[in-house]
């Protein structure tokens, strides 16, 4: 099916928007919801369930939009998908303006939907922010940060370039991609409130507005290191050609 570029972008846009109200209003309107008791308990959903809420939205957007545009809402998956040569490289820049933008009207939304309850301050809380240092969640390094940042993504996108390869099960990518995602955020929540896409960094840093903005350089770089070396790995291992054993064929087939 030929998709218009209009389209494409449309579906970017959209998809990267709900990936960001999803996921950080997860995390900044249900992660901690006291209750009315005399006695406040958590009723929150807590880093698990902002951990299923990312998985979810990706998931969902894929289904929607990935026939689409591709599903990338994430500038890194663009480059990564780019160095497996999956993607041509006119719609790489136009993908990822698109995909900053919609996260930002998410996170615009997100801000005016937690600016009715008295007492927000997007700078005081964060915004779901990443961060590392005094900024991590559990006060984890500026190395730590680059090291889980990079292989994070760097997994992430061999999950994508394999469970959308021409010789995997049809259907069953968007369910791969959101529980990969799922798991990253379940390892790397208390050390960068986990980012693996720069479009979402971007998106709430420019509303808390402070240290988040002074960060933001680790959650581009270090997420395009790990897309763009998964890329090109996955494209130097599917060029080799390699053919799949009979008895591996007969267990596939089965």
């Amino acid at each position: 099916m030929n998709v218009s570029m209009k389209s494409r972008l449309v579906a970017e846009f959209l998809g990267t928007l709900w990936l960001v109200l999803g996921g950080c209003g997860s995390a900044v309107l249900a992660a901690k919801v006291l209750s009315t008791d005399p006695t406040p308990v958590n009723m929150g959903i807590g880093f698990v369930g902002v951990s299923l809420a990312f998985g979810l939205t990706v998931m969902t957007a894929a289904y929607a939009f990935g026939h689409l545009s591709g599903g990338h809402f994430n500038p890194a998956v663009t480059l990564g998908l780019f160095a497996a040569k999956r993607v041509e490289a006119g719609a790489v820049a136009p993908y990822i303006i698109t995909q900053v933008i919609g996260g930002t009207v998410g996170a615009a939304i997100l801000y005016v939907i937690a600016g009715g309850k008295s007492g927000f301050s997007a700078s005081e809380s964060g915004f779901a922010s990443n961060g590392y240092g005094a900024h991590s969640p559990d006060g984890y390094s500026m190395m730590a940060a680059l090291v889980i940042e990079i292989v994070l993504t760097a997994m992430f996108l061999f999950v994508i370039l394999g469970s959308t390869d021409d010789r995997a099960p049809k259907g069953f990518a968007p369910i791969a991609i959101g529980l990969a995602l799922t798991l990253i955020h379940l390892i790397s929540i208390p050390v960068t409130n986990t980012s693996v896409n720069p479009a979402r960094s971007t998106a709430v840093a420019i509303f808390q507005g402070g240290w988040a903005l002074g960060q933001l350089w680790l959650f581009w770089v270090a997420p395009i290191i790990g897309a763009v070396i998964a890329g090109a790995l996955y494209k130097t291992l599917t060029d080799e050609g390699v053919a799949v054993p009979e008895q591996a064929e007969a267990r596939v087939e089965a």
